[in-house]
Parts: structure tokens; sequence; C-alpha cells
């Protein structure tokens, strides 16, 4: 399910799904859509910040075009504990390693993968503070 921001509307709540992983999508050459995330963030429940969030940061192969700084996104997804993922989603070749790596993030987050929590799955993509 997709949505443009945060919160999402209640009047449907008894009908939405259980929320396993969420996503927020940055598109690097607009600077609106950093502002959209840092405002939706409030919205989310701090238990999801314990591996049930990531940051797609998407126009990446463009860097003549950004408006933000990859480090500013970076600095996001330390302050909220959560991995980023960087991609260009017009190549259809990393759209799909994209999707694939996403689809693999729901699977440990909703409980399928053996073995391996969202918690677990997160520590092991943080950068060590010796990198």
């Amino acid at each position: 399910h997709l949505a443009t921001s945060l919160p999402l509307p209640s009047e449907r709540d008894h009908l939405r799904p259980r929320i396993d992983l969420v996503v927020f999508m940055i598109d690097i050459k607009s600077k609106y859509s950093l502002k959209n995330v840092e405002t939706s963030l409030a919205h989310v429940d701090a238990s999801f910040f314990l591996g049930k969030v990531c940051f797609l940061v998407t126009g990446v192969g463009r860097v003549n075009a950004c408006s933000i700084e990859t480090n500013a996104v970076c600095k996001l997804g330390e302050a909220y504990c959560s991995p980023v993922l960087f991609c260009e989603l017009e190549l259809e070749g990393i759209r799909v390693t994209t999707a694939q790596r996403l689809v693999r993030m729901l699977g440990i987050c909703a409980g399928h993968t053996p073995g391996v929590s969202a918690l677990s799955f997160v520590s092991l993509m943080r950068k060590s503070d010796d990198d």
C-alpha cells in the first residue's frame, strides 16, 4: 500500500492490514520530498524504528540534479537507526535488485525468515563505528 504522507486516514483503520515495513521514499532531486518524510516520521510509532523502517533514496544516478545532500539522508538513517538504500529507478536492473531487496526485508520484518528478526537484520546492516 502506498501513501504520499503520514498520518494515514483513520476512517479505514479497521480495513487496513498489519504494517510490517515502512519504506520512506526520498527523491534526491526534491527538497520537498525530504521535508515530507521528516514531517511524516513524527507519525510513526517508535517501535517501528526497531527494524521495520527504511529509507529508499531515488534519483541517485543524476548527481548534477541533486537538491538534497546524500549526507543529510544518511544522518536521517543514523538518527532513526534505520537502513538507507540508494537506487536509480530508471535503470531496470537496479530497479529489480532494489525491489528484491525490499521484498527480502519485508519477509524478515513480517517474521517469515526463520532465525532472523527485524532487529537483528538492521543491526547487521548498520555501519561499524570503525568504518
